[in-house]
């Protein structure tokens, strides 16, 4: 499935067997002035990063895997749930000095349809920051992105979806371009301890279900809990707490639109102890029941544009 780390597996077999880095890239769904991408890269800390260039204005959520980004606004580290914005035409570096590999799910605009959506919203056009976090905002949004693309890989009905997606694609661009305009002008450079928040992040990845502890992810990254603390929030833009909630909650959202599980067994194989609490954080973070989001995953309801 999109939105697992086992995305990248075979991609990094093939590397590990033929030796070379490369970038897979599968269209998923397009419509007029709009794409949906699916990019698997494979490149490690053995790859030199090179400069690349945005095809077209573009919004990608990080659905696996983590990256260094040095682009027109800075720097920035991005994990599993985060947003990369880019700018048509515009220069870019990647690097992948902290581990192999990365999964991303690349909605890409013609400036048009870009410009006219940005106009509706009351905002520039121009994204003027290299990085959304996983926020509150675009938790619905970044699910039902997930399962549509799951259902694209699955070769289930996309003629059917495509409506479906084209309402995710519009709906993403207006609250993304809100977002961003909101944000500051300058993203901050990559903490000086990037690569050991990097490290935490790739573990949290793999290790969402688990019972952790600020004291032992602090003490994985060799800082005091307030500085890891810290650290963390200003190179991933939320707190290890807010992290680790959003990933278990996009995990179930995910098992709840593709399986029948039952919810008690989906909640705690993601990492909840408690059914009532799991239950609560769900419709904070979504906006309805576990049930009821099950019942009908692609009705999500309106976003609250609302800071975390």
């Amino acid at each position: 499935m999109i939105p697992d780390q086992q995305s990248l597996s075979p991609a990094l077999t093939r590397k590990m067997r033929e030796g070379s880095s490369a970038s897979t890239t599968r269209l998923i769904a397009s419509g007029l002035g709009w794409r949906v991408l699916d990019i698997a890269c494979t490149r490690g800390p053995g790859d030199r990063p090179f400069e690349e260039h945005f095809d077209a204005t573009s919004i990608s959520l990080v659905v696996a895997g983590s990256f260094g980004y040095r682009g027109e606004h800075g720097s920035s580290l991005l994990s599993s749930g985060a947003f990369l914005l880019g700018n048509a035409g515009r220069p870019f570096e990647c690097s992948h000095e902290h581990g192999n590999g990365d999964r991303c799910l690349s909605f890409q605009f013609d400036q048009e349809l870009f410009e006219r959506i940005a106009q509706e919203v009351g905002a520039g056009s121009f994204l003027n920051t290299a990085r959304l976090p996983p926020l509150r905002d675009l938790a619905a949004l970044s699910a039902r992105a997930q399962m549509e693309a799951s259902a694209a890989h699955g070769g289930r009905a996309l003629a059917c979806r495509v409506d479906s997606m084209e309402e995710i694609v519009l709906e993403l661009a207006a609250t993304v371009i809100r977002l961003a305009n909101r944000a500051p002008q300058k993203e901050l450079s990559l903490a000086r301890h990037a690569s050991r928040i990097a490290n935490v992040l790739r573990y949290l990845e793999s290790a969402s279900a688990k019972p952790l502890l600020l004291t032992d992810l602090a003490e994985a990254a060799g800082l005091s809990r307030y500085h890891f603390l810290r650290t963390f929030k200003r190179v991933t833009g939320v707190t290890p707490h807010q992290w680790l909630l959003r990933r278990r909650l996009r995990n179930a959202a995910e098992r709840l639109g593709s399986s029948r599980e039952p919810i008690t067994e989906i909640a705690l194989d993601v990492g909840f102890d408690d059914l009532s609490n799991f239950i609560r954080s769900f419709r904070a973070e979504f906006g309805v029941s576990p049930r009821g989001y099950r019942t009908t995953p692609g009705k999500a309801p309106p976003l609250r544009l609302e800071q975390s």
